[in-house]
């Protein structure tokens, strides 16, 4: 398996890669909707979720938590025990699922996810802290899963009302701290293998560079019009994973 994934899927996952980070260097979000799907399309999710969980973790921890201010500490101390409870169970799910009934799941899921983003925009506030239980146990468990869990905490803490900075500060600090768990996790159970680590080794720096620019690329598209375009290349990656 690590020959042909050298030297066959190597330069293809490398430039998903950078495609994804550069998404996010533009965006603000999105590498792990962005490259899972797709990498999917070639390599097991054994593989591509924690190579894609570790480079997140390096862009998150090269980027550091910006408006500190704004952080809400009280809704991410409520939200991350039950995701680090989702996260322990994704690892036990990982080792014992068929790796085709996952791949068809992650598709399904980022079909949903698409649907949602394109066409349901407008979400009241006001939702109770109870609610941390399952949407962090969830958000945990799929983010260790499929590494797309992001848009679980995103949608949770739009619910109970946060404004725009403080949005973007407490989802930066919750997925830092989600991603230290999620890697440790992957670690203890044995997933960073050889062919793992190549591809964390290659698309280390094209993903940084590729962050580097997609950060200092002005676009006159508006976000809401950027989002939506994000959410077609989802649909259609996520169909195409369906098929596979």
């Amino acid at each position: 398996m690590l020959e042909s994934f050298t030297f066959i899927h190597l330069p293809v996952a490398t430039f998903v890669v950078a495609i994804a980070y550069l998404i996010r260097g533009v965006a603000g979000f999105g590498s792990g909707l962005i490259a899972i799907p797709l990498l999917a399309l070639i390599l097991p999710l054994s593989v591509v979720v924690p190579v894609i969980a570790m480079l997140d973790l390096l862009a998150s921890i090269s980027h550091g938590i910006g408006n500190r201010r704004d952080i809400r500490w009280k809704e991410i101390l409520t939200l991350l025990p039950f995701s680090l409870v989702g996260i322990g169970t994704a690892i036990y799910i990982f080792k014992t699922v068929d790796p085709n009934l996952l791949s068809m799941s992650l598709a399904i899921f980022v079909i949903l996810y698409s649907l949602y983003n394109l066409f349901w925009e407008n979400m009241p506030a006001g939702l109770s802290r109870l609610w941390a239980m399952p949407w962090g146990a969830v958000g945990g468990m799929i983010n260790a899963l499929f590494g797309t869990g992001g848009p679980f905490y995103v949608i949770y803490l739009k619910l109970r009302g946060l404004g725009k900075d403080e949005l973007r500060a407490s989802i930066a600090t919750i997925l830092l701290f989600d991603g230290l768990g999620r890697v440790s996790g992957y670690a203890i159970g044995g997933f960073y293998s050889e062919a793992a680590m190549i591809l964390v080794a290659a698309g280390l720096p094209l993903g940084a560079l590729a962050l580097f620019v997609g950060g200092h690329i002005q676009t006159s598209m508006s976000q809401q019009i950027f989002q939506r375009a994000i959410s077609a290349l989802l649909l259609v990656s996520g169909i195409a994973l369906l098929v596979k």
